[in-house]
This record gives structure tokens, sequence and C-alpha cells, in this order.
């Protein structure tokens, strides 16, 4: 072979692997390909990791925000003035207690429903009139199914969030709440 044809061969394999071998070529596209089909697996999966996350801690403060307007309502309750014991007319009696001269607050705020974003909650009424506890408006069914305090011990059979009801009941009053209701306070 002759100089002049070994630089023509030469030249025209190096113009041929600057552009790729289309073998070549097929390979890194599939490669690409099974990276990209692998990373939307992964990120799929921290998704729905960080949804489930995100939703036991709405059911944590859920809790926790339940209790305090048990609490609340229980402390409204046993402090009434007199001897007859009443529950809040309203929700926002919880905030400041008119049945006193002085400031009495059993709440500092009325809470946002964890699970619904709303400043809206179910009311369970009490037989002889007012509130008697609260439950969150969402349809949606919970993670946590057990492990509940004493309080709690029956939200371990419910099937949505409506149906944990933070309720206070008066020592030696077993009577059944009557009735439940909506409000808003927007």
């Amino acid at each position: 072979m002759t100089s002049k044809a070994a630089h023509r061969e030469t030249r025209g394999t190096a113009r041929h692997t600057a552009i790729g071998d289309p073998v070549q070529r097929g390979f890194t596209y599939l490669s690409l390909l099974f990276f990209v089909v692998v990373l939307g697996i992964g990120l799929s999966a921290v998704a729905v990791s960080w949804t489930t996350e995100r939703q036991r801690e709405k059911e944590r403060e859920l809790l926790d925000i339940g209790a305090e307007f048990r609490n609340a309502i229980a402390l409204y309750y046993n402090r009434s003035p007199g001897v007859i014991k009443e529950f809040p007319r309203d929700l926002t009696d919880l905030l400041k207690d008119a049945r006193y001269p002085g400031v009495q607050r059993y709440l500092r705020r009325v809470y946002r429903d964890p699970m619904t974003g709303q400043a809206q909650w179910g009311i369970v009424a009490a037989p002889e009139g007012g509130i008697m506890g609260i439950y969150s408006l969402s349809t949606d069914k919970p993670l946590k199914s057990e492990n509940f305090g004493q309080q709690d011990a029956d939200f371990s059979v419910a099937a949505t969030y409506s149906d944990w009801k933070f309720i206070y009941q008066p020592a030696g009053d077993a009577a059944a709440p009557p009735a439940t209701a909506e409000f808003n306070t927007n």
C-alpha cells in the first residue's frame, strides 16, 4: 500500500470514528434510555415514600390538634361557673370564655384541619346542647390503625379520618353523642 492510499484509508477511518459506529451509537442510545427508565422508577418510589411520610405527619398533627380541642372542651365544661355544667356553644367560645369577667382562654386559635387544610371541622353535639367534640371532614383512609392512646382506642377500626372523633365525655356520662354537624371559621 502506498503512502497516499494509507493516508486516504486512515483519513476515512478517522472520519468514520469521529461520527461513531452505528452499532455503538445504538448501544449508547439504549443505555441512555435504560438510565432514564431506572431514574424515573427511582424518583416515583421516592415520591410515593414522601407522600406516605407527609400523610403520617398530618395524622400526627390531627391527633395532637384533636387532643387539644378535647382538652379545651373539658376545661370549658369543668370550669363552668355554678352547679350546672355546660359545653361550649361554638368553637370560638374556647378562644375567650364570656362567662367570666376576666379573660379565660382554652385555645389560642381555632386550628385548621391538617387533613383538609380548611378551618372547617365536623362537630359532635352534646345531648344537652353545645359541642362535646370535633372531627376531621376528610374522607381519606387513615394509614395509622393501631397504637392509639386510651381515649382514641376506637380509631383503630375507623374507615376514614372523619371517624376519628375527638370527644370529651364527662365522668359518669355514658350517653352516646346524638348528632354531628360542620363548623366553618372562615
